[in-house]
């Protein structure tokens, strides 16, 4: 065993791995923006049946992002300014880091305004999608690999092993059908006010929109 992961054992350390959308914050940033391109019900109306899993991830991305071709890049600042955390949230990242815990964040979203929400609350790792930008104008096309549920996933056993962490001290929470794979993989997997095919799947559930709930569940695990 490496050194690393042996200490990690000893000390109990833990990655709490997160949606942003939704769970972290109380908003889906894409809704967000398909407001300001003036198509706010047609991509809201999207987005929920991606993420009650009735749609293809992908396509279904796509076909939003598309929407929002002309709209000016100073809209990331305007979409931040709307965000609000989830209650908790700001509490679940200080008590983790307080605990000598990591966090990371993987979202369908996009890291113009993903990175903001974490440097916001000094999160650890991110991972999101990035939109193209062309002459100070979004295009409607995505500007690299789509973050799909398998790259979620990924993301979470990449860091949990960058760290020395074993995947049974790792902590997962989303809301959307592509967490379920990184939920299930989690040593706690938690749906998070969670979509139907979500709650069926997750071994914990939090019905309140409060992150520090988590922290029972995660302790009892333990226990």
């Amino acid at each position: 065993m490496a050194d690393t992961e042996a200490s990690a054992q000893a000390s109990g350390r833990h990655l709490i791995v997160m949606d942003i959308d939704s769970t972290l914050i109380n908003q889906e940033v894409i809704d967000l923006l398909g407001e300001e391109a003036g198509v706010g019900e047609r991509v809201a109306e999207v987005t929920e049946r991606a993420m009650r899993g009735e749609l293809d991830f992908k396509a279904a991305l796509e076909e939003r992002v598309a929407l929002l071709a002309g709209l000016d890049e100073s809209v990331f600042d305007r979409t931040f300014a709307r965000v609000t955390f989830t209650p908790g949230a700001q509490e679940l990242v200080a008590e983790a880091h307080e605990r000598g815990w990591k966090v990371g964040v993987v979202s369908g979203g996009f890291h113009e305004v993903a990175d903001r929400i974490v440097e916001a609350v000094d999160i650890d790792y991110c991972l999101a999608n990035r939109l193209e930008v062309a002459d100070g104008k979004l295009t409607g096309r995505l500007a690299a690999e789509i973050v799909t549920k398998d790259r979620k996933l990924a993301s979470l056993r990449a860091w949990a092993k960058e760290l020395g962490i074993p995947m049974e001290r790792t902590v997962a929470i989303g809301d959307g059908a592509n967490d379920i794979p990184m939920i299930l993989a989690a040593g706690v997997g938690i749906g998070f006010c969670a979509k139907p095919k979500v709650r069926a799947a997750a071994p914990h559930h939090i019905d309140e929109r409060n992150l520090m709930l988590a922290y029972p569940i995660i302790d009892a695990a333990e226990a």
